[in-house]
């Protein structure tokens, strides 16, 4: 067989592409450096100016105990935060006013910490509506519930509220769902909403998501797909980046968005004004640093990517104990935070029996660059 210039290119490509998708049992990076050791998959951390931390316990490997936490690195201890009573919720609870299954938190530019809460008792579950979704923003300060955003006029039965990212500049926030594949602008100032780019190609998920080199699936058997997921918005907030979990970066001015909030004819047309940013692979988490250099986690092959302002690739990172890396963090300390979730080995994705291995650990790594100012305080 006759091999051009152009078949050995493409058959380089390919098997480059088929060896990222499979694990990676390669040594340890010794620029990573363990920072938490914790007993239950966490899936987002975050941290204040003064050094205050907070986590999100997914729950995905059976266990029970509350979702958001402020952890104590002196004594390792935990504390429910709001309280314990915002993280107790029963068939008869008040959906407004406790978190029924939080999926991401973070401090956001104004200093506060906004809980994204999906709405729906567990994993597949049809959504609470219309009191379930919401967004809770607490003040770190008096550590009390300062606002309730009320999400079910944006959200569906079906909906995956995911996680939020702020434009200070313009007064709206940004979020994914990855239920029902679109963006939701929020009007940060009086709570009103618009549903965007609604089963667009660039929201949602042509392919299952994978992870350790294998599809995932949901407890019926069906392959999972996790639609619009992991959103970046640049640090000067002329750009909007969001992909779906299984990859495929894209990205949109977000003077599109934001018009198109009050105007339902530029809301019908916004996939024009999109692009193609990055083709990345199927993801845990993102971050963003004032460089306006995005960071993506590979679930497949445990690599950190960097991807340059020009949509260029590189490789950051690559580590057997980074599994299933999800939200990402930058301190103010230049330190990359890596949650190592291990997400595909628990419950929802295995039929109901979790495989993740405990301990759990939280990484990070020295990436030389602080965070974007519009992405937290």
């Amino acid at each position: 067989m006759m091999f051009t210039k152009h078949s050995i290119s493409l058959f380089l490509a390919l098997t480059a592409t088929l060896s990222a998708a499979q694990r990676y049992y390669g040594p340890n990076d010794p620029r990573v450096e363990t920072a938490l050791t914790l007993q239950h998959p966490s899936n987002a951390v975050s941290t204040t100016p003064d050094g205050r931390l907070f986590l999100l316990y997914a729950r995905v490997d059976g266990s029970t105990g509350p979702q958001v936490v402020e952890y104590n690195r002196s004594t390792n201890a935990t504390t429910p935060y709001p309280n314990a009573e915002w993280n107790t919720f029963t068939n008869g609870s008040d959906p407004s006013g406790h978190l029924i299954r939080t999926n991401s938190q973070r401090i956001g530019p104004d200093g506060n910490l906004w809980l994204v809460d999906v709405g729906s008792p567990g994993f597949g579950e049809p959504v609470i509506l219309p009191k379930g979704p919401k967004l809770v923003v607490v003040n770190v300060t008096t550590n009390e519930v300062c606002r309730v955003y009320p999400m079910g006029n944006a959200t569906l039965y079906n909906s995956l509220l995911d996680d939020v990212r702020f434009n200070p500049g313009t007064g709206f926030a940004y979020l994914t769902d990855a239920g029902a594949p679109n963006l939701i602008i929020l009007n940060l100032n009086t709570g009103d909403t618009r549903r965007v780019l609604i089963d667009d190609r660039s929201t949602d998920a042509y392919m299952p998501v994978s992870a350790e080199g294998n599809l995932l699936r949901a407890s019926d058997g069906s392959f999972q797909h996790i639609y619009a997921d992991q959103l970046e918005v640049s640090p000067d907030g002329e750009w909007l980046y969001y992909q779906p979990s299984n990859g495929g970066l894209s990205r949109i001015q977000t003077k599109y968005l934001d018009q198109s909030f009050y105007n339902s004819t530029l809301a019908q047309v916004l996939s024009q004004y999109r692009e193609p940013y990055a083709h990345t692979p199927s993801t845990g988490g993102t971050a963003i640093d004032a460089h306006n250099n995005v960071y993506v986690s590979d679930t497949d092959s445990q690599r950190i990517i960097k991807i340059f302002p020009n949509g260029t690739m590189t490789l950051l990172v690559q580590d057997p104990r980074l599994l299933w890396v999800d939200a990402m963090w930058i301190d103010n300390q230049q330190k990359l935070w890596m949650p190592a979730a291990q997400l595909n080995r628990g419950t929802p994705f295995n039929n109901g029996t979790s495989f993740v291995e405990p301990p759990l650990y939280v990484f990070t790594i020295d990436i030389g660059v602080g965070p974007s100012a519009f992405d937290h305080a």
